[in-house]
């Protein structure tokens, strides 16, 4: 009897534990999510993508995106994702309709002949629809429709989300083309701003529109990421400017509404300065050709590659909030995003379980900012600052292959992570030649987690797998224990970390006169003469290495 109980108990317990499961992932979230066999067999080159906004209608129509692919492997059936509301009208291929069957977001395309492995193709795909609404853009994706003097003020965002939720490819953070060329023809006398360089704006009459219409045609000669690619609609007035180094020049461009056009003028001489400090310890602006353009959106904003969607209201601080940015003055929202130009948009990671590499390098990037700008100090306290968002409620690092974000903690968990391994380092010429080398030596690519920990291990020389296990994968922060015990004359340190098993990380703390001395323990109970102190000078370095400290 009892061995039948306990069958039943384990019998129950997978029973929830499948069904957890199934509640948290559907087929859906691994066609989504996973690189199969009809997506791994083939990579993009380039996308033509030509998009036709109704404003009126809120649709998208008689749109095509052109894919060109190179087959990985022989195949004769390919992935593309499409979000169900929309509509595939027809797809050629070598003056041919192909077959395809859908299923909700995905859509499969037969060819009527195998493609050979290294043989390039190009498929034309036909569709148009109904984009969704964003409910609360930029982080639940989808259009923004709105309206400035009555006329249209349209944008898109569509990170996590995905890509597919507005035109057909392969929507697939693994995948980025070479390069790319965005056609958008809108109601005059609205404008269409869009990722890259502006090659051609021409004006004409359209009988299915009924319409004079205002077509734009972008061209980014640099890879890009399919949730960077976006559109932007309004009536708006464009300015620009240079930022001089001393051997070259870098174009700064700017769209606004007509009404913003003097402010924004003012308020976004700020950029210069921003992305002078960025260069410094993270290389020359990555999209040097495509320039670096801020264009005035409905929402907060996006880091649209080389197209930043900015909606911070021309306010310093997260939308006037300067406590958000411990009382500095300088707009949130341009560093941040202009950071993901290196970090999200020129290396980026394969699956979004690894988004802390975009949001914890971004928002470390912030702190080097205000190092740059204001100081070291005021760079400790932006950075204690942003501690009290750290909320350790799961792993920051989520599960593989299934288009699943950890936790919100990517964004200042991870930063102070990455201050504390800065503090661990112990040595700022090393450190800030590692994110320069980072950023020469993963430009452009997408990669995984693991391989941007084992390229600083190596770099470092430093045993640091359990220091970004513990960071990464454990909800909660590495306790230090310990107490004073006074013997004499002598101090007596008695200390251990609660932590993962085999965590031993050394921190440093503070015994007086501005001297910190190094401490070295681990799992177990460690004793550390500290000789003839003042045990009210004693404070361990909580301001260099993101720990919860706690006395014994």
């Amino acid at each position: 009897m009892l061995y039948f109980a306990r069958f039943i108990i384990i019998f129950l317990v997978l029973v929830v534990h499948n069904q957890i499961l199934a509640q948290n992932y559907t087929q859906q979230d691994s066609i989504r999510g996973t690189l199969n066999k009809y997506r791994s067999c083939y990579d993009v080159k380039f996308y033509d993508l030509f998009i036709m906004l109704d404003d009126i209608e809120r649709s998208i129509e008689r749109s095509y995106n052109i894919m060109h692919v190179q087959a990985n492997t022989n195949f004769d059936k390919i992935q593309i994702d499409l979000f169900e509301n929309m509509e595939i009208m027809i797809i050629e291929f070598e003056d041919e309709i192909l077959n395809f069957t859908k299923n909700k977001n995905a859509s499969y395309i037969e060819f009527p002949r195998i493609i050979k492995k290294e043989e390039i193709i190009s498929l034309k795909i036909w569709f148009g629809g109904y984009p969704i609404t964003a409910k609360n853009p930029p982080w639940d994706g989808g259009f923004t429709w709105s309206e400035d003097s009555n006329k249209a003020w349209v944008g898109v965002s569509c990170q996590g989300i995905g890509a597919s939720l507005w035109w057909p490819c392969k929507d697939h953070q693994s995948d980025e083309p070479d390069s790319m060329r965005i056609t958008i023809s809108v109601r005059s006398p609205l404008n269409a701003i869009s990722n890259g360089r502006l090659r051609r704006d021409t004006s004409y009459w359209s009988n299915y529109m009924n319409s004079w219409m205002n077509e734009y045609e972008w061209f980014v000669s640099y890879p890009i990421n399919n949730y960077n690619v976006t559109l932007n609609v309004a009536n708006y007035s464009g300015f620009g400017d240079i930022l001089i180094r001393n051997k070259d020049t870098l174009d700064l461009s700017y769209y606004v509404l007509k009404k913003n056009l003097s402010i924004a003028k003012n308020h976004f001489k700020q950029v210069k300065t921003i992305i002078t400090c960025l260069e410094k310890y993270l290389g020359s602006y990555p999209f040097e050709r495509d320039g670096f353009t801020l264009v005035e959106t409905p929402y907060l904003g996006m880091e649209h590659q080389s197209c930043i969607a900015y909606g911070n209201n021309y306010k310093n601080g997260y939308n006037g909030n300067t406590k958000f940015i411990d009382n500095l003055e300088f707009d949130y929202i341009i560093l941040h995003e202009a950071g993901h130009e290196w970090w999200g948009n020129s290396i980026t990671t394969n699956d979004i379980a690894d988004m802390w590499v975009h949001e914890g390098f971004c928002t470390y990037s912030e702190a080097l900012f205000v190092e740059c700008y204001y100081g070291y100090e005021k760079m400790l306290s932006y950075l204690k600052n942003q501690r009290k968002f750290i909320v350790n409620d799961k792993p920051i690092i989520s599960d593989y292959g299934v288009n699943k974000q950890g936790s919100r903690d990517m964004y200042f968990k991870s930063a102070l992570m990455l201050h504390t391994l800065r503090s661990l380092v112990d040595n700022d010429i090393l450190f800030f030649k590692m994110l320069l080398d980072i950023n020469k030596d993963f430009k452009y690519r997408c990669i995984d987690g693991d391989e941007l920990i084992n390229y600083i291990i190596d770099y470092l020389k430093i045993d640091l797998k359990l220091f970004f296990q513990q960071y990464l994968t454990q909800s909660s922060l590495p306790e230090f224990n310990y107490k004073l015990e006074v013997t004499g004359k002598d101090v007596v340190l008695i200390c251990n970390w609660n932590a993962m098993k085999g965590f031993d990380m050394p921190i440093k703390a503070s015994i007086g006169k501005k001297e910190d001395i190094w401490i070295n323990t681990s799992n177990k109970i460690k004793e550390i003469k500290l000789g003839n102190i003042d045990v009210h000078d004693f404070r361990i370095r909580d301001d260099l290495f993101l720990i919860s400290v706690k006395k014994m």
